[in-house]
């Protein structure tokens, strides 16, 4: 039978008082993006309907950082709980279909849980995401009777002693019936302890409703774990790098220490890619046949071709980079830089904006920005292309197979030809001919007589 749509309410209301922070709870940062980003994306890969995003606590702030994400916001504008909050956005819920709950802090969510726990939701039936903890202090408690069936969930502030020592918690994920859904929550009260509308009380309703309540036991207890304070925040950090470092391990890539790499996007990775220990993706990343990337790199929104190798201290920005190319110790290539097959980029060398033709090297302590660099170019230790003057940026045209002596300056606009020469501690405005060197240099000049300056004595 083919499902309802489904619709996503995420609850992003919660102020955060624990995290001693002005930042909203939901926009905390975990692996480089905000908490309720991660949440967001998840519901997006189930391809709903909709997803409405019930917010209150920072209430613009949240919206501003999320403008990109195609998501309705629902403002809650008093906190009188779950039940309360799911109830805001139900008004713009229709009633065919259902509704899965998720939350702003519970960013480690996997696709196949949820798309295992929707599957157990149908039209007499709620479905509900529980964890077995050895300590659930915290968590509402799951009370099943004699057959094992689910009947209630008792909050911890209003358990008995006897419910206290169940260990199966209640994560507060669910699935329902919209329209079962919205009559169930037209029934809560706030008779209990916090004087709030509890969304869990909805499955003793569901269960005088004869509704069937079916629990899905979440595969880890780090898969639903939320976030109440820069403790957890960093514990779940940690856990998220070794879910990144096991997928990318599976997917065939060694790291040498998978405790020390940080994927803060996406990266993909051909076959036997190696990484070394503190290296941090960031953004898009996708790393070719046998890529090798040394310890200490930082690589955002690049790609990286075959058999393409980056040594120690290496920040790759933005930039394309083509099979074969070697790259560091402590380089830095910039955005909208290419570097095609069997270019060699030394140590302290800087790349931006430029395009580098097959096997053209700058070996050392070089500057190369806004130029198009032609193949089998040499550019010399301590060159600088001088590419601003002040208020504009201009381009530098160096031919194929030119080579520039150390510490030369080339002042663009400026076109040196193919084959040319540029003799050592040149700095050059004009036109470099092609095939012939160029040597731009002062006069040398010995002072006889010449005295060094003395400190005064005081």
């Amino acid at each position: 039978m083919r499902k309802p749509p489904l619709s996503v309410v995420i609850l992003a209301a919660g102020q955060g008082k624990r995290m001693r922070s002005d930042l909203p709870k939901v926009l905390q940062p975990l692996a480089g993006r905000p908490l309720l980003k991660h949440v967001i994306d998840t519901a997006q890969s189930l391809s709903p309907a909709a997803i409405h995003v019930v917010y209150g606590h920072g209430g613009d702030r949240v919206r501003d950082s999320m403008q990109g994400e195609t998501v309705s916001w629902v403002l809650q504008t008093e906190q009188l709980g779950t039940g309360h909050a799911v109830g805001c956005a139900m008004a713009e819920v229709p009633n065919a279909h259902n509704v899965l709950v998720l939350y702003g802090d519970v960013p480690l969510l996997q696709r196949e849980t949820l798309h295992q726990l929707l599957a157990l939701c149908g039209p007499k039936a709620l479905s509900l995401l529980t964890v077995n903890l050895p300590d659930p202090t915290g968590y509402g408690r799951i009370v099943r009777d004699a057959r094992g069936r689910v009947r209630k969930i008792v909050e911890q502030k209003d358990a008995t002693a006897k419910q206290l020592a169940i260990q199966e918690g209640n994560t507060g994920v669910l699935a329902a019936p919209a329209a079962a859904l919205k009559r169930w929550l037209g029934q809560l009260t706030n008779d209990n302890a916090q004087r709030e509308y509890y969304l869990t009380d909805i499955i003793a309703l569901a269960v005088a409703d004869k509704f069937a309540v079916a629990p899905l036991m979440a595969p880890t207890a780090a898969e639903v774990l939320g976030v109440n304070d820069k403790v957890q925040l960093a514990e779940l950090e940690s856990l998220h790098r070794q879910l990144r470092a096991r997928e990318l391990m599976l997917a065939g890539a060694t790291l040498l220490d998978p405790t020390r790499v940080d994927v803060r996007g996406s990266l993909a990775v051909g076959r036997d890619v190696q990484i070394d220990v503190n290296a941090v993706f960031e953004g898009e990343v996708v790393l070719g046949d046998r890529v090798r990337i040394g310890p200490n790199c930082v690589v955002r929104n690049a790609q990286l071709g075959d058999d393409t190798e980056l040594f120690a201290n290496c920040v790759i920005d933005s930039a394309t980079i083509g099979p074969r190319c070697l790259i560091g110790p402590f380089s830095r290539i910039r955005p909208t830089s290419t570097l095609l097959e069997g270019v060699h980029i030394g140590n302290f060398v800087e790349i931006k904006n430029s395009r580098l033709a097959a096997d053209s090297k700058a070996n050392h302590l070089a500057y190369v920005g806004d130029a198009v660099v032609g193949a089998r170019v040499n550019i010399g230790a301590g060159t600088i292309v001088a590419n601003y003057d002040g208020a504009n940026k201009h381009v530098t045209t160096i031919g194929d197979d030119a080579h520039t002596g150390s510490n030369s300056v080339l002042v663009a606009p400026i076109e040196v030809g193919a084959g040319a020469t540029i003799g050592a501690g040149s700095t050059v405005t004009r036109q470099v001919p092609p095939g012939k060197l160029t040597v731009a240099r002062a006069k040398q000049l010995t002072l006889d007589g010449w005295q060094r300056p003395r400190k005064s004595k005081s």
